[in-house]
């Protein structure tokens, strides 16, 4: 009797053993991903796109895992995508950056491709993807008492400064774009000079041609200057 009864200790204790070393064995398994901060928002309306390029904010991925529960911070290991590059980039890191370029609202993912927990032990489960909003207000008035803004843009491949005798308005190419207000009527005039070996390749939008640029600034003008 005191044999069986051993037994079915033995029996029962091997079961616990068995059921513990299965749970221990359970890999950690990624269920969501939460981005902070989860909205922001850039700019205001009385002031052009083009001056919000260069903001730049560091995102965070954290990752909740069950087997057992804990929330990780996974910036470093997951994908990072914008939909709508032009208004804002995200790098592998996570740095959300302004382009300058359009406004209104971009949505920026992370997603864990690999699905596995910080130790590297890889996980069972489908792709896990967290989502937030990046918002860069549009410009709707004129800054400086309601004056017209001219905004300089550059394209190509070479470098070169972009100056108006105007009122000393002065843009390098490095800044890919720059931002002025002059009153309404007033007569812009604008010189492009490339650094060498690059060259002038032309105007476009406000201006065109390879000359010098002449006009009156009456409404919000864009201009481009393309130095190859």
């Amino acid at each position: 009797m005191k044999a069986k009864w051993f037994g079915t200790v033995a029996l029962i204790l091997v079961a616990i053993s068995l059921l513990s070393v299965s749970s221990c064995g359970d890999p950690q398994e990624l269920t969501s991903i939460q981005i902070q901060p989860s909205v922001e928002t850039v700019g205001a309306s009385n002031i052009p796109v083009p001056a919000d390029a260069g903001f730049q904010l560091q995102l965070r991925a954290l990752g909740t895992y069950i087997h057992p529960p804990v929330t990780k911070d996974i910036t470093s290991q997951v994908t990072w995508t914008s939909n709508t590059p032009q208004m804002f980039t995200v790098n592998s890191g996570g740095l959300l950056s302004a382009t300058g370029q359009a406004c209104g609202g971009t949505l920026v993912s992370a997603t864990a491709t690999t699905n596995s927990d910080g130790s590297g032990v890889s996980s069972s489960g489908a792709i896990v993807t967290g989502y937030m909003t990046a918002n860069l207000v549009c410009y709707t008035g004129g800054a400086g008492g309601g004056e017209p803004i001219l905004t300089v843009n550059f394209q190509g491949s070479g470098t070169g400064t972009v100056t108006s005798s105007t009122s000393g308005f002065s843009c390098t190419s490095v800044d890919t774009s720059c931002v002025d207000s002059f009153p309404s009527g007033t007569t812009v005039t604008l010189t492009a000079t490339p650094i060498a070996p690059s060259t002038f390749g032309g105007w476009s939008g406000g201006c065109n041609g390879t000359s010098t640029c002449v006009f009156v600034l009456q409404t919000d003008t864009i201009v481009t200057a393309e130095f190859d």
